[in-house]
């Protein structure tokens, strides 16, 4: 007789938006890039441990990847003000980039299992 112990797709869902999250937030703070909350340059390391401090705040509410942008590092709460990145003289929202990032990151994951047997 064997024991099969699974996971539930509810906790594998959570580890899988643990995983994704942890990944967001190492390409933030590892980015030579500058990052702009309200008006200040903030440096890729700085901005992860903002958005982390953030993340802490709403997880109740984060369900998503898409939830961790959205609440935790797309704007100021107080300000409203939208975050920025500084890449070389270009400036976009922070959520328009860390979408395309969460974009490159499924892409990688999938292209992972498609190889895996």
């Amino acid at each position: 007789m064997s024991l099969v112990i699974g996971v539930s797709g509810e906790a594998q869902a959570a580890e899988n938006l643990q995983k994704t999250i942890k990944h967001l937030l190492a390409v933030v703070a590892n980015s030579n890039h500058t990052f702009i909350r309200n008006g200040e340059a903030h440096t890729g390391k700085e901005a992860a441990q903002h958005m982390q401090a953030k993340y802490k705040h709403f997880k109740h509410k984060i369900k998503t990847p898409e939830d961790f942008i959205r609440l935790a590092a797309s704007k100021s709460i107080m300000s409203g003000r939208p975050y920025l990145v500084k890449i070389g003289s270009k400036e976009i929202r922070a959520d328009r980039w860390l979408l395309s990032v969460l974009e490159e990151y499924r892409e990688s994951v999938k292209s992972q299992e498609d190889a895996s047997p």
